[in-house]
């Protein structure tokens, strides 16, 4: 075996070994797929927050590709800039595990996936189930081209297509499995009506606070029915449905002393953080702030907090605490999807919050 085949090898035991893995065929795939073939450059950020190249040229490059980690390969659409908002990635191999193991895909079954990227994931999915069941699609020609290229070279040939993921790909539907490798605010009705009624849609919801994976049970009419998983996943959002940053605002402020700590609300360690995004929809975070596209802001200064703008959102933290409480703490996984004609929402029990 070679040095690529060995730390294949070892990485694929690793996610077995942790749990990402239980299913044979994922991990004959994770020991198979040459990852490298499809990272041969990509970004390393290095202490002083700047982005740093790292090619097959580089000392440690091979090593680097197969440890369990997200690696950046493009920056704001455009493959010759070095730093600004990471628009393409190669995920980290636990999430893209634990994602295929959602997916509960068998041999015989199509998928779409939605998320081209590097290819790497689709070619984990070509060897699970056969390239003639893979469908791909991504919005950006060059990684769409490059990854087909790819794909191709190492003897994958699934469909590989450009174009705008949210309306998936009619041309080969219905699919079995539909795996979308980028976060959506909601799901894009399209994947649920290119699936066969009982198929299953896996994807991230794209919440500035309470992220996380989602698996929807599909009727085949665009509606559906689903879970949000225990499991967390942050990915980048699918090119329309990413959202201008609201800023810590300035201006006039109310400050007020607080027990609750920053991170209680924020940190997607915290059991409250998923139901804090339940409560504050559209609010993003900073390190020590909040803010909103209505122009209400927070400045958290650890005893006490500065509020402004319309709405006093750190009250409505406050509250949302004593409510999580009263509906007896619940975590991410307690909480349904439901994708109706009417709507999407967040469940639990009789409870739903409109996506």
């Amino acid at each position: 075996m070679d040095d690529a085949g060995a730390l294949r090898a070892e990485l694929a035991d690793q996610l077995l070994g942790e749990g990402a893995l239980r299913d044979s065929q994922w991990h004959n795939a994770f020991r198979a797929v040459p990852r490298h073939e499809f990272l041969p450059r990509f970004y390393r950020q290095r202490h002083d927050g700047d982005w740093e190249p790292v090619t097959a040229a580089s000392p440690g490059w091979l090593e680097l590709v197969y440890t369990d980690r997200v690696w950046v390969t493009q920056f704001d659409g455009d493959d010759t800039v070095t730093g600004g908002t990471p628009t393409c990635s190669s995920s980290m191999p636990t999430i893209m595990a634990i994602m295929l193991e959602a997916l509960d895909v068998h041999t015989g079954q199509s998928v779409l996936e939605v998320g081209t990227g590097t290819g790497y994931n689709a070619a984990l999915l070509c060897h699970a189930v056969g390239a003639d069941r893979v469908t791909t699609v991504d919005v950006d020609p060059h990684l769409s081209a490059r990854a087909a290229e790819r794909l191709r070279r190492n003897g994958f040939t699934p469909t590989c297509v450009t174009g705008d993921g949210a309306g998936g790909y009619a041309a080969n539907a219905p699919y079995d499995r539909v795996l979308a490798t980028c976060s959506v605010t909601t799901i894009p009705p399209a994947w649920l009506e290119q699936t066969v009624p009982g198929g299953l849609v896996v994807t991230t919801l794209h919440r500035p606070i309470g992220a996380g994976l989602v698996r929807i049970v599909s009727n085949g009419d665009g509606t559906g029915e689903g879970q949000v998983l225990v499991e967390d996943g942050r990915f980048m959002p699918l090119r329309a449905h990413a959202r201008k940053p609201a800023l810590a605002g300035e201006g006039p402020f109310v400050r007020s002393r607080t027990s609750l700590p920053m991170n209680t609300v924020v940190d997607p360690a915290s059991p409250f953080e998923f139901f804090a995004g339940v409560a504050l929809p559209d609010v993003v975070a900073g390190q020590d702030w909040l803010g909103h596209p209505d122009g209400s802001w927070v400045h958290h200064h650890g005893s006490h907090v500065d509020q402004g703008g319309p709405r006093r959102l750190w009250d409505l933290a406050e509250r949302a605490v004593d409510e999580w409480h009263e509906l007896g703490k619940p975590r991410r996984h307690h909480f349904g999807v439901s994708v109706e004609h009417e709507g999407q929402f967040l469940t639990l029990g009789d409870r739903k919050w409109r996506l």
